[in-house]
């Protein structure tokens, strides 16, 4: 997962792309970069890391113009070094600088047809190279001699019939103007707004909507499935659908874990699409055991605190924060090996005892995806005196990996694959297991949107809405487990 922002200003705009970033640091922890441009010159600056690590006021102070793109990220498909952090470049046709979020799932066979039929030498792993390298063929001198909106739009229309997979991104081209492009699936989101200065108008396009809001920008909306938004370096904006056939089916984590809970998606409010997941499994809850003997509701910090607040209101216990976060841990699921993760749990939480000694404690988190946490955090309840510890998920189990652009480990990584629920329960070692149902959590999300009729709920259900090959999981098989990611990592 991987977060973008792209903005026309009318002034310098390196440090409100920098400040859009740190909005954005919860999508990516592994590297941050920033693209700006004045007149034909572009400016970049980027490399592993936070976004605080990676710019020093020199840096930013260094990138000169009224209009860039900025991006921060973790890696998916393709590896971790410096060479794949974002954005990235090509420099024909016009010079193109590109911000990337989701996962191609036909890049391998995209990257030869580039070499063989396009003549184009891809340099990286990864899959946003791919896909800059598919923009810029189709923008080739022959089509677009002198660069018009339509000639854009034609651009991302063969973009998206060679492209499969979720994906969102901005695109820079000097001279020109800003791009913003969505997957005809609708999977990976992507908003835009603006706001008025003394000097006119200015646009800003984003991952979520609580970049623009932070930074004084106006939300307008969602650029739709398969939509093209262009900003020309005058600031004038044109929109145009440029796929064949349209879906608008959202990637459903999203708004279980990835996204802020202040941001607007899809029109559904991420923070109340959360609440709803906890009065849902509440009332599972007290379906499955309504003369339930639990005493208090603790959170997993930070992500599942919204559900936890009307799931303790409902079921009529006490909801207290038995967990306390070390805020400069990053997330642990994306954390690279099984040895980091489960040193950075203790890192990351310590408890208080007194809420839990002698106490039967429901701990809620929003999803469990390897179980490494889970099962730590189990354990650290256990001596801090519980006497019986519950665990509840405000997501479905996760048994099959995520292809559009969430790093999920390998199937057989995650702890509910090939597992049942009680089986789950006792290898993280709960007294009581309690997931969400998939048709709770549709309903909590879609609740907000009622247009949208279907998300993609892929990692759930093994249900993905683009189709994908069994060579290609097999690809990711190879890819994504520790034992491999643990190999690359010996031989740098």
């Amino acid at each position: 997962m991987c977060g973008v922002i792209g903005i026309v200003g009318r002034e310098e705009v390196a440090a409100t792309l920098y400040e859009g970033l740190t909005v954005l640091q919860h999508r990516g922890q592994d590297a941050a970069g920033i693209v700006t441009c004045a007149g034909d010159k572009m400016y970049l600056h980027k490399g592993n890391g936070l976004v605080n690590d990676v710019f020093t006021a020199k840096d930013v102070q260094g990138l000169r113009g009224n209009w860039g793109i900025g991006h921060v990220r973790y890696p998916t498909a393709g590896g971790d070094d410096s060479e794949e952090s974002q954005p990235m470049y090509v420099n024909s046709p016009f010079g193109i600088a590109l911000g990337h979020n989701g996962n191609l799932t036909n890049a391998q066979a995209l990257k030869r047809e580039l070499f063989e039929s396009d003549r184009r030498h891809i340099n990286t792993d990864s899959d946003s190279e791919v896909l800059l390298n598919v923009l810029a063929h189709e923008l080739r001198p022959e089509v677009a001699l002198s660069l018009s909106p339509e000639n854009l739009f034609t651009a991302v229309r063969g973009l998206h019939r060679r492209c499969r997979g979720g994906y969102s991104f901005v695109a820079l081209i000097p001279g020109y103007g800003l791009l913003g492009v969505r997957d005809p699936w609708g999977i990976r989101p992507l908003v835009y707004g603006q706001r008025e200065t003394e000097a006119g108008v200015e646009y800003a396009i984003a991952s979520e909507s609580v970049a623009l809001d932070v930074l004084g920008f106006k939300l307008i909306g969602d650029v739709q499935p398969g939509e093209a938004l262009f900003i020309s370096e005058q600031g004038e904006c044109f929109r145009q659908q440029c796929a064949d056939e349209v879906h608008c089916t959202p990637c459903i984590f999203e708004l279980v874990y990835f996204a802020r809970p202040d941001s607007m998606m899809d029109d559904i409010s991420v923070y109340k699409a959360r609440l709803r997941m906890g009065e849902k499994l509440a009332q599972k809850i007290l379906r499955l055991r309504p003369d339930h003997d639990i005493d208090v509701v603790i959170p997993v910090p930070d992500t599942s605190r919204t559900a936890a607040i009307p799931l303790a209101h409902q079921l009529g216990v006490k909801y207290r924060e038995g967990f306390i976060k070390n805020r400069y841990i990053g997330r642990t699921f994306i954390m690279p090996g099984q040895q980091e993760r489960q040193r950075s749990v203790r890192r990351k939480l310590n408890v208080v005892d007194l809420e839990f000694r002698g106490k039967t404690v429901l701990i809620i988190d929003d999803s469990i995806v390897r179980g490494t946490t889970s099962k730590q955090i189990i354990q650290m309840a256990r001596d801090a005196g519980a006497r019986q510890v519950y665990f509840a998920s405000a997501a479905p189990p996760v048994r099959y990996p995520n292809v559009y652009g969430i790093d999920m480990p390998a199937a057989e990584e995650l702890i509910a694959h090939r597992r049942t629920e009680e089986e789950i329960q006792e290898a993280l070692g709960a007294d009581w297991l309690i997931y969400q149902s998939l048709e709770d959590l549709v309903s909590a999300c879609s609740e907000g949107n009622p247009g949208i009729t279907r998300f993609d709920t892929s990692c759930f259900s093994n249900e993905y809405v683009t189709g994908v090959s069994d060579e290609y999981f097999r690809q990711i098989e190879v890819e994504r487990s520790d034992s491999a990611k643990t190999a690359r990592a010996q031989a740098v």
